[in-house]
């Protein structure tokens, strides 16, 4: 190749909304450093995303939590591919449930997959990302502006990743990347069909039942789908978007109430 394409690294993308967004960025040609925990849960979503169209993928098995991880990344993708434009933070997954219930640990392991890894990512992929006028999209998600009881881990750490988003964004009005979130409301991954699960147990009701439950007390028409996600992302990684820098886009079919 007389210019290599786009390299994006998404992280959390061996399912759901990661695997989503993998799969529109192979569909527009990019290549792609895929991360997640299971390697071979990440060997199928790279031969997928080889058939959508990605001009070239490494998949990095790696626990994010963990402090040294996302340096190992990024430093994978730039010795194989020499550089990083794209970087998506969407690994992380929190605990719900009673307040009383949630240990320390619960909360510090919240912390340490979404918002931790999140700034070491952009720590670690910085100097690559201004060299190339890059992109970052952090997914958080909507409790980080609506608090619910039952997401008290969540919801501080989606409103700390929004915070360090537009911090970041400061920095980067003199160094040239964009650097925008992204919160995603209710959308239908595991994640959704379990807490429509534990809302049948509890409710006595049948599954489809309970999922027309949630959808009414959400105060949504529909349930969002991955696509939804995956179709907003590759638009703010898209020249397109070159205006669009420092802000927080809601998708969540109007279910936030406030401003």
């Amino acid at each position: 190749m007389t210019q290599r394409s786009r390299i994006a690294i998404v992280t959390g993308a061996s399912r759901g909304i990661g695997r989503a967004i993998a799969m529109e960025l192979a569909r527009e040609g990019a290549g792609l450093v895929l991360a997640a925990r299971s390697a071979d849960a990440l060997a199928r979503v790279a031969e997928e995303a080889e058939k959508a169209g990605a001009s070239a993928i490494l998949a990095v098995a790696a626990d994010l939590a963990r402090p040294g991880e996302p340096e190992r990344v990024v430093s994978a993708a730039v010795e194989r591919f020499g550089g990083v434009d794209i970087l998506v933070n969407n690994a992380g997954a929190t605990k719900r449930g009673d307040f009383l219930t949630l240990s320390d640990a619960d909360h510090l392991d919240g912390f340490a997959l979404k918002y931790h890894a999140t700034v070491r990512f952009c720590r670690a992929a910085w100097p690559h990302l201004v060299a190339a006028g890059g992109t970052v999209v952090n997914i958080a998600g909507i409790a980080a502006q609506t608090p619910d009881a039952e997401f008290t881990i969540g919801g501080p750490v989606n409103s700390a990743l929004l915070n360090f988003t537009k911090a970041l964004a400061r920095r980067a009005l003199e160094e040239g990347v964009r650097v925008n979130a992204l919160c995603p409301g209710h959308i239908v991954t595991d994640r959704l069909h379990t807490r429509i699960e534990v809302h049948a147990k509890q409710h006595g009701l049948t599954l489809e039942a309970a999922r027309e439950s949630l959808r009414a007390h959400y105060g949504i028409h529909r349930f969002g789908e991955v696509g939804d996600i995956a179709g907003m992302v590759a638009f703010l990684c898209s020249p397109q978007a070159s205006y669009v820098h420092g802000t927080t886009i809601v998708v969540d079919g109007g279910a936030t109430p406030g401003l």
